[in-house]
């Protein structure tokens, strides 16, 4: 896979994560068992910072697949019918895939909103 305007030094699976390294994090993906990389629209990542070694948490979201659930969430009854979203480490973006996902991260971090945007995991 290729992440146009992203420096990446690798990527690919590693077990269940999949996984892009650049020069300044390691963003690890956990996609569902055979879903193309390319359409993900719900996915837990954790980025582990170079500088400094923390590590941040968000669970991605498409833009549209919010309105999904929120949809489904109205026949269901969930969410008091589908009448809110709401997800403590929530990121919603526009476009779906692993290389659109890295771009908005990136972007978090060049504009130093990232740690303002993703949540702090605990060091271990």
């Amino acid at each position: 896979m290729t992440i146009t305007g992203v420096e990446t030094a690798e990527q690919g699976w590693d077990g269940p994560w999949y996984r892009v390294r650049t020069d300044r994090f390691v963003a690890s993906f956990l996609p569902g068992a055979g879903e193309d990389l390319g359409t993900v629209c719900n996915v837990d990542v954790e980025v582990r910072l170079a500088a400094d070694g923390s590590r941040w948490s968000a669970t991605v979201f498409t833009l549209a697949e919010v309105g999904r659930l929120m949809e489904r969430w109205s026949r269901t009854g969930e969410e008091l019918g589908g009448r809110y979203f709401w997800c403590s480490d929530g990121l919603i973006v526009r476009d779906a895939g692993i290389g659109n996902m890295t771009r908005v991260l990136v972007g978090l971090l060049d504009s130093g909103d990232l740690s303002q945007v993703l949540q702090r995991l605990d060091e271990e």
